[in-house]
């Protein structure tokens, strides 16, 4: 006796297990980086800039995270972004201006700290030198990082050898 039940259960089951697979394959997708928010990544001048990202930096592809105005780009990452950093002071730590943007450079061992310079919010970056250019970075991110606006600049030392005499 013919059973209709019986191909279409193995049918079922079948096209169950080809959904499992897909899941399956879907799962195994790079996760979200795990990247802690900023404690004013909330500031709605962050928006912009997060919207103006570059899908890549160098081959370094973005990735998704899972905090608000933090972005990740390599699988290892390499460059990790957050808005809403503590804006930087005057500072004697060397101040580099890429395509407009002002960062100030902190160079660790291995990872480098650079954060916008006279922006509010500030932005921070952390990469490491050894694995992919600060230059290729900053350049990359400038067109982005200038959508928050600038209130100051850098002062470097030869800005301060044409300060006017004191009377």
């Amino acid at each position: 006796m013919h059973h209709p039940q019986l191909p279409l259960s193995a049918r079922a089951a079948r096209m169950a297990l080809v959904g499992g697979i897909a899941a399956l394959s879907l799962t195994a997708c790079s996760p979200a980086v795990d990247v802690t928010a900023a404690k004013d990544a909330a500031n709605p001048l962050c928006a912009p800039m997060m919207v103006a990202l570059p899908d890549a930096i160098g081959d370094s592809k973005l990735r998704k995270t899972n905090s608000q105005a933090t972005a990740a780009w390599g699988d290892p990452s390499l460059v990790i972004l957050r808005c809403g950093v503590n804006v930087p002071g005057p500072t004697t730590d060397r101040c580099v201006t890429v395509n407009g943007v002002d960062w100030v450079i902190k160079e660790g061992d291995p990872v480098w700290t650079l954060t916008t310079y006279g922006r509010e919010p500030a932005t921070e970056i952390l990469m490491d030198p050894d694995k992919i250019s600060s230059a290729t970075v900053l350049a990359d991110l400038a067109a982005a990082a200038e959508k928050v606006p600038s209130s100051r600049n850098c002062v470097g030392q030869e800005d301060l050898q044409n300060l006017p005499k004191s009377q």
